[in-house]
């Protein structure tokens, strides 16, 4: 941080440009003894008694051996070998961070979710709400936790297994999704709940096409280990079975595969009744909710779990679009803490500067479509005016559209510089200079002073 601020302005303008590395690490220790009280306002600022809140977990990995919260876990950054540390991030209804969470890199998804319903409950005085997670957040275990909570709603989906019994028992009648594309019904496995049956026909396509590439994939490879077993470069069961295991391991289609392992010979066969029971269920996930339909419609519950999407992005921005949370490399509990923390801080301006900045970006400005609601399944479309900017790479004025980084890059060319007259000697008679901003940049600043005021 002291190295880079030799490049911006940021440091003059704060009044900290003289400040040490020890100094910094104090405001860190400083700001996370103040976290639950600067999140007790962002909740009081956007979250609402009865509203929905957005909570999901990501993880990021870890350099080094000394912290207590560094453990190993399931890496969602392709880094199987490396410590981690688990973080979930609560959100409102349009993804806007709340609330960030720090755990050890071993914590299961479901174990994170009723310390943060309680904190919502107790910390942020919600006594009503509607938690949003995913299917291995909010698990039956979990479920049953929260029906013991008073004003405790959630929404939910079910897992691939629990979707299959439900065909497979009849309640689920596939056929039905020729006509539509949304399904509502209840299950006595599900007292007091409501289920909504969604297929999206672009989604089974790609699963689909996915599903022949990893087949054909295993099969090519299958077929060499089978090869080197008939021209006796292989033998032995156990050898054979450690070569299989990992051409299975890697495409993840060993269920649609019988096997037939000895020692001296080696035989596959794909199971074409298993592959087509699964392709049956292609495109097909069914959303899970307690809330009663007279409070939120079938087609509101789809849209409302598809929501996480947005605390997906923020994971995207946070990980590794902008803000380079990872990795992590402070040796304290409570500095990596604040770490995540400053980074939660920080995505929460970019998103207030994101929203602001839609009319001079490539952002979609249109409210929610009518067409939306009306069939949550289908793939969301951008409006004519998004897209028209996105085709011509112009605004309606017709200025340059930018990205967001674009955008910021764009900023970047106001400079401070700092002057010094012809013949005048080193340091004396100097000034500073901060260039002028176009008609551009100034409407983007004051966008951002709006939203600030």
């Amino acid at each position: 941080m002291t190295q880079a601020w030799a490049d911006t302005t940021l440091a003059d303008d704060m009044g900290v440009a003289e400040a040490r590395e020890d100094e910094l690490y104090d405001a860190m220790d400083w700001l996370i003894e103040r976290q639950e009280s600067v999140e007790k306002r962002l909740s009081t600022r956007h979250l609402k008694a009865g509203g929905l809140v957005l909570f999901d977990l990501t993880s990021s990995w870890f350099e080094g051996v000394t912290c207590p919260l560094a453990k190993l876990g399931y890496s969602r950054d392709g880094r199987p070998g490396a410590l981690q540390i688990n973080y979930g991030l609560l959100c409102d209804e349009r993804g806007c961070p709340v609330s960030v969470s720090v755990f050890d890199g071993n914590t299961g998804d479901p174990k994170t979710l009723l310390p943060k319903v309680e904190k919502a409950r107790k910390t942020f005085k919600l006594d009503k709400l509607v938690m949003v997670g995913d299917r291995g957040m909010i698990s039956n275990v979990q479920i049953e936790a929260l029906a013991k909570m008073e004003g405790v709603d959630w929404i939910t989906a079910l897992k691939s297994g629990a979707i299959a019994k439900l065909a497979d028992d009849g309640s689920l009648q596939l056929d039905l999704f020729d006509e539509r594309n949304l399904i509502s019904l209840t299950h006595n496995d599900y007292p007091g709940e409501r289920l909504v049956a969604c297929r999206n026909p672009a989604l089974a396509k790609l699963r689909a096409a996915k599903r022949v590439d990893l087949l054909a994939a295993t099969q090519r490879a299958l077929e060499k280990v089978q090869a080197m077993v008939i021209s006796g470069r292989l033998e032995g069961r156990d050898k054979i079975g450690v070569r299989v295991g990992r051409v299975i391991n890697k495409y993840k289609v060993g269920k649609h595969v019988d096997l037939d392992i000895k020692d001296h010979s080696f035989g596959f066969k794909v199971n074409q009744e298993r592959v087509a029971a699964e392709a049956a269920l292609d495109g097909l996930y069914v959303i899970r909710t307690s809330v009663d339909a007279a409070a939120m419609s079938s087609e509101q519950a789809v849209l409302n779990y598809k929501r996480l999407a947005e605390v997906e992005r923020a994971f995207r921005s946070l990980e590794g679009v902008d803000l380079h949370v990872r990795p992590i490399r402070h040796r304290l509990e409570a500095r990596v803490k604040a770490h995540i923390f400053l980074s939660m801080l920080a995505y929460y301006v970019q998103w207030h500067m994101i929203q602001a900045w839609a009319p001079l970006t490539f952002a979609d400005e249109a409210g929610a479509d009518a067409a939306r609601i009306r069939n949550p399944v289908a793939p969301a479309k951008r409006s004519k005016t998004a897209l028209e900017k996105v085709h011509t790479r112009k605004l309606a004025d017709g200025t340059p559209a930018m990205s967001f980084g674009g955008l910021l890059a764009y900023l970047s060319t106001i400079v401070r510089i700092t002057l010094r007259p012809k013949g005048a000697r080193e340091g004396e008679a100097t000034f500073t200079l901060t260039t002028r901003p176009n008609p551009n940049q100034q409407q983007a600043l004051d966008l951002i002073a709006a939203i600030a005021m």
